[in-house]
């Protein structure tokens, strides 16, 4: 290498399936100006990784046995100066804003093109984010949506008075950012009865998001303590 020539992205690649990575192995080192330095098969072992080989990118998965990529992305980034690019074939919103949350620089879907993978491997090593053509328009309806809330009026006493006390309970820990599956796993109760639950929030709060059910939850709070 001249001493002018740019230094290689140093990559790590996390998933689960061997045959994964050995895919996305072969598309990125079709570029010279990317380096794998690493594979690991779970949370735990990534973080480990890019403690000891401080690549400049992991691509990580968002489902993996024991611990998730959620969970890699947030310990990596806050132990490390690697930047995180969710490569997964999973486009929930609560998936996705939970990875963003977490730290990672870019959420791409396994369909993603090669070139475009390369692409974005040098894009999040320069340190700007990158999102999935897929899911981008869906991410920026939110933040439009989150912004709108923000003038919307939050609960009365007349709004409140028609929760049941279940109700109540399930969007205080929407608010607080749990998924269906935590909130179920946290009042003991079933997936399926959650979601009727949420379904009956946004029924009678006339929210379209859960951004707003949040905000609502505020007012919920508020009455609550002048009782």
């Amino acid at each position: 290498m001249s001493e002018n020539a740019t230094p290689q992205v140093r990559v790590v690649l996390v998933d689960d399936h061997e045959a994964v990575r050995s895919g996305v192995r072969a598309i990125l080192s079709t570029d010279p100006g990317i380096s794998i330095v690493g594979e690991a098969e779970n949370g735990i072992d990534a973080a480990a990784l890019c403690i000891s080989e401080s690549p400049d990118v992991a691509l990580v998965d968002i489902r993996m046995p024991g611990t998730d990529g959620v969970w890699a992305t947030e310990r990596i980034t806050n132990e490390t100066k690697t930047r995180v690019i969710i490569l997964t074939t999973f486009d929930s919103d609560e998936l996705i804003s939970s990875a963003l949350a977490a730290g990672a620089h870019g959420y791409l879907l396994k369909s993603v093109k090669g070139a475009e993978l390369i692409q974005a491997v040098h894009h999040v090593a320069a340190d700007r984010h990158v999102l999935d053509p897929a899911i981008a328009g869906g991410v920026i309806a939110r933040l439009t949506a989150a912004e709108l809330s923000a003038q919307a009026p939050t609960a009365d006493p007349i709004e409140v008075a028609q929760l049941t006390a279940r109700e109540r309970e399930v969007l205080m820990l929407l608010a607080e950012g749990l998924s269906n599956q935590e909130i179920a796993e946290r009042l003991h109760i079933g997936l399926t009865t959650v979601k009727t639950h949420v379904g009956a929030l946004y029924s009678k709060t006339g929210a379209s998001s859960r951004v707003q059910l949040g905000r609502f939850s505020l007012g919920v709070s508020a009455n609550e303590e002048l009782r």
